[in-house]
């Protein structure tokens, strides 16, 4: 009894012994590890090659904006752009359409930005709303409502604005006298989203209240985006006259505005184009009038 127990203790430590496995005979194990070896090999050597493409096929960026050739281009004298304009505009009203100018720059994609405001010789919107952030019956606030001000006051304002959420103006002013009332009352989470908050590196905090609000009325901003400085000129109940006197001031008062930052940045207009709200874009190529263009009498609205 006792021998066969003996035996069947000692199969029992065999069969759990982990340091007992199945050998392999030496003339394989050469034969295995070389093959995986040059299969890892051949792999990282494949990863490599596609990376070194990758970085040769990586493109430089750009400078600045890219600018077309123009030599071929289709370009059209004043003229002529506005009576396909109008063909386009047909039915709608005289003061709704809007023409707008684009001036594409010759400019570096970093740098400074021309970026203006500028009262046309005949303004195109005058239905501004302006409000002045001064006492109403002091001298700045007079002259505020004299010059067209729409909303004039402090603290009606500002109860106005915070409490009722009522912001019926386009614009917004304020005398330096008022500009530490105006913080104070915290306005500018409220109307600086808009764009409304008056700021003196804005330039709408002025001293010469009733002069701000005549340049604000009929006025208008223009910034330069993506190398393009935009600008609505003219209504389509303009006469040419009247829109090319526009269109001259406001290219005369960008290339002032590029003059003033030639000693930072180069740059000049390379070309001109004049839309409307509902057709496209006509390259202009600086004339008035061309060989088959219609008389200035036949654009003229009735």
């Amino acid at each position: 009894m006792a021998s066969a127990q003996r035996c069947l203790a000692q199969l029992s430590r065999n069969v759990l012994n982990t340091s007992i496995r199945p050998s392999v005979g030496r003339s394989l194990v050469p034969a295995l590890i070389p093959t995986q070896q040059i299969r890892c090999a051949t792999a990282g050597k494949g990863y490599k090659k596609k990376d070194n493409d990758a970085s040769k096929k990586k493109k430089k960026t750009r400078t600045s904006y890219v600018t077309h050739d123009l030599k071929d281009a289709e370009q059209f004298a004043l003229l002529d752009a506005i009576r396909y304009i109008r063909a386009f505009e047909v039915g709608k009203p005289p003061t709704s359409p809007k023409y707008e100018l684009h001036l594409k720059l010759r400019t570096p994609k970093n740098g400074a930005v021309v970026r203006n405001r500028l009262r046309l010789p005949h303004p195109v919107k005058t239905d501004l709303r302006i409000c002045v952030i001064a006492p109403r019956d002091s001298a700045a606030g007079k002259a505020a409502l004299a010059a067209g001000a729409a909303v004039v006051g402090e603290d009606d304002v500002f109860a106005a604005i915070k409490d009722e959420g009522r912001i019926d103006f386009d614009r917004c002013l304020c005398h330096p006298d008022s500009l530490q009332k105006m913080n104070k009352a915290g306005l500018g989470r409220i109307l600086g989203p808009k764009g409304l908050m008056p700021s003196a590196k804005n330039g709408t905090v002025v001293k010469d209240t009733g002069a701000a609000v005549k340049e604000m009325v009929g006025g208008a901003e223009y910034r330069e985006r993506l190398g393009v400085v935009r600008m609505a000129v003219g209504q389509l109940a303009f006469t040419p006259d009247e829109l090319a006197k526009n269109i001259k001031h406001f290219i005369a008062s960008v290339k002032k505005d590029m003059a003033q930052l030639s000693d930072r940045i180069s740059k000049d207009i390379h070309e001109v184009v004049l839309s409307s709200t509902n057709s496209p874009g006509f390259s202009l190529n600086g004339n008035f009038r061309g060989p088959e263009s219609p008389d200035p009498k036949d654009l003229a609205s009735e």
